[in-house]
């Protein structure tokens, strides 16, 4: 079969799909209230967006870049979570694994499927950035082509390496787990800090490749006296605003190379995840298992007697589902023993900046695997079978989460301030809960809570 009728066909097949998923039109809605908070306004109602500690002057190229900077640090992780959780998460490989078909064709496929999805997503913003400019820039200085330009220069290389890093990462089984999540995280954050350390460098092609995210030039490139400081997110700025050349900088030195070159990356790495792609196999367990292997791993069940009578009606169903489900949530052997080290920790250590950062990690993961594997789809339409509704199970799963926190918070609240350490553990724990049961049960799986509780973890941490 013809490389380029098996990549059209996934391309098609995954458009198709994509057409039908709830979840594009979220992400559509999230890029443009992103471009409410994000667009720098005189209100002081948006997220500041500033060079050399004053806010640049509005101008068309500047609103693109704008429009750039939400792709570039809002919607590439969120992006992210409806990549990997979305229609198109579960394919047929136990066809296409045994067919005589290019992996490398399907992988390109998928990925233009992919990029043809986030560019739709650039079109509708490049018509909500014009509709801004119509109204925060003054008539004689609107530019449309400047706004499509500096949003697509800035955001659609961004995206395509986006789309690619998905493609890799279902290639590989080990990326297909959470691993995959945590190392698109520490991903993500790379290309946010790397651009700052090349920002007072000439203008280049070599120091604009350290900028996946391809903003950092034009707002540096005609800062005053050389400056390459700038802020995006919160802090100080000083009063009146400092007009900058954004125009100058998307054309300066080596920049347009640089963001042809990371989509030429792109494609080149969906490419090689079609060459490295590895098939799923079942799990087998091992034979000749370590002690260590065997010590982790939970106990066997008990062995079921045939001759016992009918369960009685519990008294207490509420209670034992907040049980069952405290259970499932600290699961294994190795989640009890390190909640003892966090727990020690929060005795020894301040609570507030060490010990409760560590606390709400391990607890983050511990619920969203367990709120994944609730909130699955078939078992979500078994789970309403049952006694009690899913809501109750839900409000049983935030009960259990904010118990754990207490109890790893215990030595912690002990040790004083009582009221501080409680409140602060009671907040923790319930905020994830409720993430995390929320999250799942909109996508289905433990992906979207997982990175959403990262990105709040590294917020929380930060903080």
């Amino acid at each position: 079969m013809s490389a380029v009728v098996i990549a059209r066909s996934s391309f098609t097949t995954s458009l198709l799909r994509y057409s039908r998923s709830w979840g594009l039109w979220l992400l559509l809605l999230v890029s443009l209230v992103g471009t409410r908070f994000w667009v720098p306004r005189d209100d002081g109602s948006t997220i500041i967006i500033a060079v050399a500690n004053k806010i640049p002057v509005m101008t068309s190229a500047m609103l693109g870049v704008s429009l750039g900077i939400v792709v570039s640090t809002l919607l590439l992780p969120i992006g992210y979570i409806y990549l990997r959780s979305n229609t198109t998460r579960r394919q047929p490989w136990q066809i296409e694994e045994v067919a005589a078909g290019s992996r490398v064709a399907i992988a390109l496929g998928r990925f233009g499927a992919d990029v043809a999805m986030l560019f739709t997503v650039l079109g509708v913003l490049t018509v909500a950035g014009w509709f801004l400019a119509w109204l925060l820039v003054p008539a004689a200085e609107l530019n449309v082509a400047h706004v499509a330009l500096a949003l697509w220069l800035i955001a659609g290389p961004a995206v395509m390496g986006l789309a690619a890093i998905r493609i890799l990462f279902d290639a590989l089984p080990p990326l297909r787990t959470a691993l995959g999540d945590f190392f698109y995280f520490m991903i993500w954050m790379a290309s946010l800090v790397a651009p700052s350390v090349s920002a007072k460098d000439p203008p280049s092609f070599a120091a604009n490749m350290a900028d996946f995210g391809g903003f950092v030039r034009p707002l540096v490139f005609d800062a005053p006296n050389g400056d390459g400081g700038f802020q995006i997110g919160g802090g100080p700025v000083e009063a009146g605003r400092i007009p900058l050349d954004v125009m100058a900088g998307l054309m300066s030195p080596g920049y347009v190379d640089s963001r042809f070159a990371w989509a030429g990356i792109a494609i080149l790495v969906a490419a090689f995840a079609g060459l490295v792609y590895r098939p799923h196999r079942p799990r087998r367990p091992s034979i000749k298992a370590g002690r260590l292997t065997r010590w982790l791993a939970p106990g066997a069940p008990p062995a079921a007697d045939p001759a016992a009578p009918a369960a009685p009606q519990s008294a207490f169903a509420p209670l034992n589902l907040i049980i069952a489900e405290f259970q499932l949530i600290g699961r294994g052997r190795l989640f009890p023993l390190l909640a003892i080290a966090v727990a020690a920790a929060g005795y020894l250590t301040d609570f507030r900046h060490a010990a409760s950062p560590a606390m709400l990690l391990l607890l983050m993961f511990g619920l969203t695997a367990h709120a994944g594997r609730s909130e699955a789809r078939g078992l979500r339409l078994l789970g309403g079978t049952a006694a009690l509704p899913p809501m109750a199970r839900r409000a049983a799963f935030v009960a259990a989460g904010i118990l754990w926190s207490l109890l790893m918070a215990l030595p912690a609240i002990v040790a004083g301030p009582v009221g501080e350490q409680a409140l602060l553990a009671l907040m923790t724990g319930a905020a994830a809960a409720v993430a995390s049961s929320a999250l799942a049960a909109l996508s289905g799986s433990a992906f979207a809570p997982r990175v959403v509780l990262l990105i709040a973890w590294y917020a929380y941490l930060s903080a």
